[in-house]
């Protein structure tokens, strides 16, 4: 990354208070199952976010749709409901519709399920996750059953297609989420050829925090004259704190552990950029007496899921990580992003920084030089 410094300082806004949205609809209006709408409620939603707001009734009439938004502004829901209902309606009308969803990482894959199983509560509609890092039989088996829902990443996908356990000509829907981090890392391939094997009338929802040429072509590519909607803001910026922390040769771990270990540092994201020495810092940190773990790559699919849940319940307080974290996870109360390395991009930065000083908090990146 060459560094514009100005763009790594930036005091957040005293007290910012993002343009009020107001929504067109509450979730109670949405012409969903009456069962749908139950859970929706018993999960505590009343007032949709922009993206729900605007997404919800387009996919519910069944178009295609680019959604260009912010990572935590509620994407999840955005999709999950509609086709939720989608499936119900398509039952009652004695069809079984199923449902693919690609995503770029393991993480957001197993996030993505746990929101399902919310919604879908007592509907008797099931899921499957099918990733890389985990045993490949179990997932196997949930392909048999013939699941209404099926999450994957696009390199393991493409691994049970070529063994004949996927077939996507059954699939009448696709979600594409976080395509352009999927297109950062090197899936372009995998998901054209992945695409190729479903039907040419497919209903496809394409979300993406970024729109640039690539995305576009893609977009062309994939989907067929769709409703595009942006809600995307520079709210995140403006609630968090920016700086850079000039580190003399050699001092780097040192001035990070001296950081740690003040007040206020509570519940830290560290980002380094490669698999080892992400591994390396963690267990630094922990012999400086910081409890911390690591999230990259190499781990198992047990091991990372291990480590985000003891970040996510405070068990650790540090969670190192290479950039497959900055990315669809949604981690609260996270107090301090560190980016001890550089990030590749200006706008890997901006993801990075992006997990802290959400819902309304204030939070605070540093970047060390």
């Amino acid at each position: 990354m060459s560094v514009d410094l100005s763009k790594l300082v930036n005091k957040a806004v005293e007290g910012f208070v993002p343009e009020v949205y107001v929504p067109t609809h509450q979730f109670i209006d949405f012409p969903v199952d009456d069962r749908l709408k139950a859970n929706i409620i018993s999960k505590g939603y009343v007032t949709p976010t922009p993206i729900q707001d605007q997404s919800i009734p387009v996919v519910l009439k069944g178009s295609d749709i680019v959604g260009i938004a912010n990572t935590g502004t509620g994407k999840t829901a955005a999709f999950l409901i509609p086709l939720i209902d989608k499936v119900l309606k398509m039952r009652a009308a004695g069809i079984e519709e199923r449902v693919l969803i690609m995503v770029p990482t393991r993480e957001l894959a197993i996030q993505i399920e746990q929101e399902f199983y919310g919604f879908a509560k007592q509907l008797g509609i099931n899921s499957v996750v099918v990733v890389g890092g985990a045993g490949i039989e179990p997932q196997v088996r949930g392909l048999r059953r013939k699941p209404n829902f099926v999450i994957g990443t696009p390199g393991r996908l493409k691994d049970l297609m070529e063994r004949r356990e996927l077939d996507l000509s059954k699939f009448q829907t696709v979600v594409l989420d976080e395509a352009d981090r999927m297109l950062d890392m090197g899936f372009i391939q995998d998901m054209r050829h992945i695409m190729s094997f479903m039907l040419d009338n497919r209903h496809t929802l394409f979300f993406s925090a970024t729109l640039s040429r690539d995305i576009e072509k893609l977009i062309g590519e994939f989907l067929n004259n769709p409703v595009r909607i942006s809600v995307k803001t520079r709210d995140t910026a403006a609630t968090v704190d920016q700086d850079v922390i000039r580190v003399p040769n050699g001092q780097k771990l040192e001035t990070l552990i001296n950081l740690l270990k003040q007040p206020g540092f509570d519940k830290v994201l560290v980002f380094g950029r490669t698999k080892h020495g992400v591994e390396r810092l963690a267990r630094d940190l922990n012999q400086a007496g910081i409890k911390s773990d690591s999230i990259h790559g190499d781990k198992t699919h047990g091991k990372r899921q291990k480590a985000l849940g003891l970040f996510k319940q405070n068990q650790v307080n540090v969670l190192v990580a290479t950039d497959v974290a900055a990315r669809g996870l949604d981690i609260s109360g996270v107090s301090h992003v560190i980016n001890f390395d550089l990030p590749a991009t200006y706008e890997d930065y901006t993801h990075r920084i992006g997990r802290t000083g959400r819902a309304g908090q204030t939070g605070s990146a540093l970047t060390f030089i």
